[in-house]
This record gives structure tokens, sequence and C-alpha cells, in this order.
């Protein structure tokens, strides 16, 4: 059996193994920085691999912002730049226009990765990264999450998640599961991919409305947008309110309003959070138009580096495995729980990518073929509890592949299911 314990750093329970990565020195011309895609070339990552925080630093500290055709300054013997309180050699910064050095500039769109800002300074206000435009859930739940934050808007999921390991954002707060719709397989997909460690988690509950642009009567809409999602979780309700309109899906909820504000579309309604009513200047025509009230979203907020876990208050842990070959390995890995009396609060299987099929030859009756999954499990437990220790090793046993998403204090604040957001 493998040891699970970790070699003694600050990053001990750590959820990512984060590789090696060369410096390059930014080219001469335009400098344009696109979307980094990254996927595990392999699932057999050797645990408890970690980089120190100042080689973590130097190896993101790719800042820009707005920089698609500025020349590069020349070179000087000063280019010793800080960042987020630490020196840090040969950066090569960019600099910021002027707009942005004198803070006149506004926040139009949402961040795109071609679209950075520099990281803010230890003491500075803290600044989460989400999906979406202002007024979508997301927003709320960076509000919920981190009071008094600067919310960053992103224009998608992955780039939320690059822009805090960029040091463009200190968190990102991003929705996992939803009680009506299920889980948001391409979050799960992305946790996997990237090396943040989930540091806690908030649950959210929607209140959707149906808006449209002052003076526009319910009769006269012909169509509905908003995210695939708030549309499913409204189709009965629109159907009672008599909306002969076609449902059309965008990529988020206060997106469809904004869009609606933009181009001035007075056949359209957009499903959206009351605060997205206010900031686009729309008119609520139904309030609280989701089927079921029982509707949360549970969210995670993700950072670079783990929090300490403790004992003195719930905690919950979310790990990702694959298990080996065998006989009801599957069985055995949830035992290890069970035996514990460790409750499970969710198991999801998702594609194995690397190793999608499985064949198993067999003379007798031919080859048989078995698709293999990753399996997400969310367990409440603290990794400081000797029991979750136990429960991991005797999973190490059976696994192909374990690793800790991390290990944080669980949402128990009250919940109301006649309140907005």
């Amino acid at each position: 059996m493998q040891a699970l314990s970790p070699p003694p750093s600050s990053s001990s329970l750590s959820s990512s193994i984060v590789g090696t990565s060369r410096r390059r020195r930014p080219p001469t011309g335009p400098l344009v920085v696109h979307c980094i895609h990254r996927s595990y070339d392999s699932v057999n990552f050797p645990a408890g691999v970690v980089s120190s925080r100042s080689d973590w630093q130097s190896s993101c500290a790719i800042l820009s912002s707005k920089v698609v055709g500025q020349e590069q300054p020349p070179e000087t013997a000063d280019s010793i730049a800080s960042v987020n309180g630490h020196k840090t050699i040969d950066l090569d910064l960019v600099p910021i226009d002027k707009a942005a050095a004198d803070g006149t500039a506004t926040v139009g769109k949402p961040l795109t990765i071609t679209d950075l800002a520099p990281a803010p300074m230890h003491g500075s206000q803290l600044r989460v990264a989400y999906q979406g435009v202002p007024g979508a859930y997301s927003e709320a739940a960076a509000g919920k999450a981190y009071p008094k934050c600067e919310a960053i808007p992103c224009d998608q999921f992955e780039v939320a998640f690059q822009a805090v390991e960029l040091w463009i954002a200190d968190r990102a707060v991003l929705p996992v599961e939803n009680s009506l719709g299920g889980s948001i397989h391409r979050n799960y997909d992305l946790l996997l991919r990237h090396r943040l460690h989930i540091v806690g988690e908030v649950q959210l509950p929607v209140h959707h409305c149906l808006m449209a642009l002052p003076g526009v009567r319910k009769e006269y809409i012909t169509r509905v947008i908003s995210h695939p999602q708030a549309l499913a979780q409204c189709e009965h309700t629109l159907t009672k309110l008599g909306l002969q309109a076609a449902r059309e899906a965008v990529d988020d909820t206060a997106g469809a309003a904004e869009y609606i504000a933009a181009n001035n579309l007075r056949d359209t309604a957009a499903i959206a959070s009351a605060r997205a009513a206010e900031l686009y200047g729309m008119q609520i025509l139904a309030d609280g138009i989701q089927d079921d009230c029982g509707n949360v979203t549970r969210f995670v907020m993700l950072a670079r580096e783990p929090i300490i876990p403790r004992t003195d208050r719930p905690f919950k842990t979310s790990i990702v495995f694959a298990h080996d070959k065998g006989t009801s390995v599957l069985f055995k890995v949830l035992s290890a729980f069970a035996f514990r009396n460790i409750n499970l609060t969710k198991i999801e299987s998702r594609p194995h990518r690397n190793r999608p099929i499985r064949l198993v030859d067999d003379a007798n009756v031919g080859t048989a073929k078995h698709f293999e999954y990753l399996f997400y499990v969310d367990f409440e437990a603290s990794m400081a509890e000797v029991r979750a220790q136990n429960a991991l090793a005797e999973v190490q046993e059976f696994a192909s592949f374990l690793r800790v998403l991390g290990s944080y204090p669980m949402d128990m604040t009250p919940w109301s299911p006649s309140g907005g957001d």
C-alpha cells in the first residue's frame, strides 16, 4: 500500500500537481495572450509534487493589459518588478496604457484572456473572478462568498480559472451543481485540467424574473432568451403565463438582459435576476417564475493555494479518482467511507478522456468494451481527521489515480426558499 502522507510543505494537502514551466521572454513585436488549453497527459500523477510559492509566482507572472499592437519597451537594468508584493526578476512587464494607469478606464465587456489587468498588491481589495456579466448569479455568489470584493467578470469558465492561475484574480467563484439542473460538467472537467484548490463553497437560492424593455407587454413577446438551465427551470411557469414564445438559449442569464437592452429588442424577453433588470433598465413582467422554490445553485471558491483543514467546524472534502481493474472495485472504494461513518454528499462520473474504453478479451465470447470513468466524490469530513486520512489511504489501494481537490468549510448559512438573490 502506498503511503498517502504528503512531503513536509506548506501545501501538504495540495490538490494540484504543478509541473515545472520554462520562463520565456516576450517577443519584441505585438503581444497577444491566448487562452491556454492544457489537458492531463496521464492520470498517474506523482503524489505530493508541488512547487514553492515563489516558483509558482515566477512561472505564472504573465501580466498584460490591452497590449495588442503595443511595442515592447526596451529592456533596462531596472527590470525588477513586484508581483503581489514579492520581488521577481526579468519579467519584462508590458506597461499599462495611459487610461488604465490614470484610473479613467471604465469596465466594459467581461474579461477575456487577451484583456488582462495586473494583480493587486497585498492589502488591496480581494479580486474574485466569475463567469458572466454584471448581474449574473455568479456575481451574487462571489459577493456572498467574499463581501466587499472586487468582482471580475469573465466571458468563459476557463478564463476565470486562468485569471487565478496568472495572478489576475485572487479567487474564482464558479458553479458546480444546481438542485434542479444537476451538475455543471464543464467545471468538473476544468477542475481536473487546472491546478487550483477548492477553498470553500457557497449555496445561492435562484430567483428568476421575466423581464423586457419598459413598456413592452407580455402578449407582444415572441421570444424568450436565457441560459439553458434557466429556461428549463421556468418552462412550466412560462406555459402558465400563456407565453407562446420561442425559447432561445444564450451563454448566461444577465447576458440575455444585456443583449436585449443593447439591441432594443421589443419582441424579446429575458429570464434573469432582479439585479440584472436594475442594471440594464429592464421592466420585470413576472417575479419568481422558477417552477420549484427549492432552486439552489452550489458554487465553489478556488484559489492558488489550499487552506489548512480544521476540525472545529464542519468540513467537506472533494476528491477525484479512477479505479483499477478488478471485481467490485467501485464498491470497495465506497466502502472505505461507509465503514468509517463518513457521509458522501455527491458522486459524479465523467469520461476518462485519456483512456475512454477498456477492452477485455475472452477467447470464448470475444472482446468486451467497457467505458472508463473518473469519479468525483464529496464527503463530509476534514482532511485533518484521522478517519478521512485512513479512508483515502484505503481508496488509494484500489485507485490508479487519486487527487484531493480541496478540504474546505461547508456552507452552513440558513436558506429561505422565498428570498431573492
